[in-house]
């Protein structure tokens, strides 16, 4: 029998494996040209709903993230499991209105918000101390990771036998009988809920508020290197196959440097979660970046198979570091008691920058006939956040961040570096 926060880690990555992520954003390729020639609809005006989904995501996270450290994130989790499944299954029965369909999805967002990564973060964070970096990223790198790979794989199976409608019933149902018994017997909000004893010692969680945490430097570091950075990759991996086949790429070929981008940012999660613990320094995830910048470069201005190839590896090896990075910093730097609202509100930047960046390139598309000026704004734009990595302290012995001596009172007391 495996031990309690081995269940928890399992009930985590299933968790993160049947998220919105997996099932909507990982699924749509594959079902938005049969929507749209069902229906009736442009491409435009199914895609929208999106920019919908990312729009009530920003909007609700810290509202849940709140909530969850007021009640605990293992009821908001369980019940926003339980919703996402229903609602992805009603797609089914969706009609011929649009505004109908928008209503869908956006509640669809709403409950994918509640049982997102950054939610399940929550409760990892709780778990594990010496490990949490390790763990964090196991759990959101290998679950959404997987669940990215594995959805639409059964939404291209079940496609051309059953079609769109029953597809959407099915990965609903996935979502539902697969998410809820592992995380309703192991998901618990820490190992004291875990063993249910009452003379289990009750851990007491530290830490700022979100508005004492927003009144630091660091948070702002955070939301705009790291957060922001995050969702600008986000956004440059939905754009690799366009990037790619305008400058003569076969399909075959740009869908094959998005696996790759994919599934080492996926394993690079883990492999930066894994060496923050022992390194612990911000510094760690410069070279990263760098990895990102001359993979964009490689992706946009570079010739032949092996440079796409290698665009895919370094773009991973980025963005794996940047969502690797962002809860671990999260928990370290602001604590644990009210991790949920200030992790919820650094994703929240995450959801808007994945959701205006495609817009922001494709506008800049439409005005020059490629790529080229915008890829080289996000390099820039990462070499912005690469610097203020510097501006981030280091993490020390006790898991916190590293202090300096601010003045001289009568109790010699230390405080938090104001960066």
């Amino acid at each position: 029998m495996p031990t309690a926060s081995t269940r928890l880690a399992i009930a985590a990555t299933t968790g993160n494996l049947v998220c919105v992520t997996a099932a909507i954003s990982a699924t749509f390729g594959t079902l938005l040209v049969p929507i749209s020639q069902d229906l009736g609809w442009s491409r435009a005006a199914v895609s929208g709903v999106l920019g919908l989904i990312a729009v009530v995501a920003a909007a609700s996270y810290p509202l849940i993230g709140r909530t969850m450290d007021r009640v605990g994130a293992r009821p908001l989790i369980l019940g926003g499991n339980v919703a996402l499944g229903l609602l992805i299954a009603g797609l089914s029965q969706t009609t011929g209105s649009l505004w109908l369909f928008y209503l869908q999805f956006g509640l669809i967002g709403l409950a994918g918000a509640t049982c997102a990564s950054p939610m399940i973060a929550k409760i990892v964070a709780n778990w594990f101390d010496d490990r949490r970096g390790l763990m964090l990223g196991v759990t959101a790198g290998v679950g959404n990771g997987v669940g990215a790979t594995l959805m639409p794989v059964v939404a291209g199976i079940l496609l051309p036998v059953i079609g769109w409608r029953a597809t959407y019933g099915a990965i609903g149902g996935i979502v539902l009988l697969v998410g809820m018994p592992v995380m309703w017997l192991w998901l618990h909000d820490t190992p004291q809920a875990a063993v249910r004893r009452r003379d289990a010692p009750e851990r007491v969680f530290e830490g700022m508020t979100l508005r004492q945490a927003a009144a630091t430097g660091r948070f702002w570091v955070l939301l705009v290197a790291v957060a922001s950075g995050a969702g600008g990759m986000t956004a440059v991996f939905t754009h690799v196959v366009p990037m790619m086949t305008d400058r003569g790429f076969g399909l075959g070929e740009a869908t094959g440097v998005v696996a790759t981008f994919a599934l080492v940012t996926a394993a690079w999660q883990v492999v930066t979660g894994a060496l923050l613990d022992r390194l612990r320094t911000p510094l760690l995830v410069v070279p990263m970046y760098a990895a990102a910048m001359a993979g964009l470069a490689l992706l946009q201005f570079g010739h032949g198979s092996l440079a796409a190839t290698a665009a895919g590896v370094l773009l991973g090896i980025g963005m794996g570091a940047e969502y690797g990075a962002l809860s671990y910093f999260c928990s370290r730097y602001f604590g644990l008691k009210h991790f949920g609202a200030i992790n919820a509100v650094l994703y929240a930047a995450v959801i808007l920058a994945q959701g205006l960046t495609p817009a922001a390139m494709d506008l800049s598309y439409g005005a020059t006939g490629s790529y080229d000026e915008a890829a080289i704004a996000i390099i820039a734009v990462l070499g912005a956040g690469m610097g203020l990595l510097f501006l981030l302290p280091g993490i020390g012995p006790d898991g916190r961040a590293r202090v300096r001596r601010t003045g001289a009172g009568p109790t010699g007391e230390l405080a938090l570096a104001a960066g």
